[in-house]
């Protein structure tokens, strides 16, 4: 992994998998990739009573905790997610960082919900670049 002191870290957070850009936001940048464990994808019928319904369940907190791992350093982390409410993971993501990692939430600097899904690559880092230009104080 790069040094990423002191940088802005991009992070799409979905289900599935996590990218992280950490080495910039420019054109053609590539993210590490970080997928989550099968189980955590595998759809329950019952909600087990040990998780409360909080999206906490097996796996969670190894899915979560390399993507902690991945943005150690980082002066300033923007989030992108998928999903509302209870389906998104980005907020679980936050959530977790405030019970678990409390020096990494304070460094997220903005939490954006967007259609994950239906953005490529490029459309993400671009997405990233605006938000960064209408937040920086140039």
């Amino acid at each position: 992994m790069p040094d990423i002191t002191d940088k802005l870290v991009v992070i799409t957070i979905t289900r599935d998998e996590a990218r992280v850009w950490a080495t910039g936001m420019q054109r053609g940048m590539n993210p590490t990739k970080i997928f989550a464990p099968p189980a955590l994808n595998a759809h329950h019928f019952r909600d087990d009573p040990k998780h409360h319904g909080r999206g906490d369940g097996p796996g969670v907190p190894r899915y979560y905790e390399e993507i902690v791992n991945a943005v150690g350093g980082a002066s300033e982390i923007l989030l992108i997610g998928h999903g509302h409410g209870k389906a998104s993971v980005m907020l679980h993501f936050i959530q977790y960082l405030k019970r678990k990692h409390t020096d990494l939430a304070e460094i997220v600097v903005d939490a954006i919900e967007t259609n994950l899904i239906a953005m490529t690559e490029p459309e993400i880092l671009a997405l990233a670049r605006e938000w960064f230009h209408a937040h920086s104080n140039v």
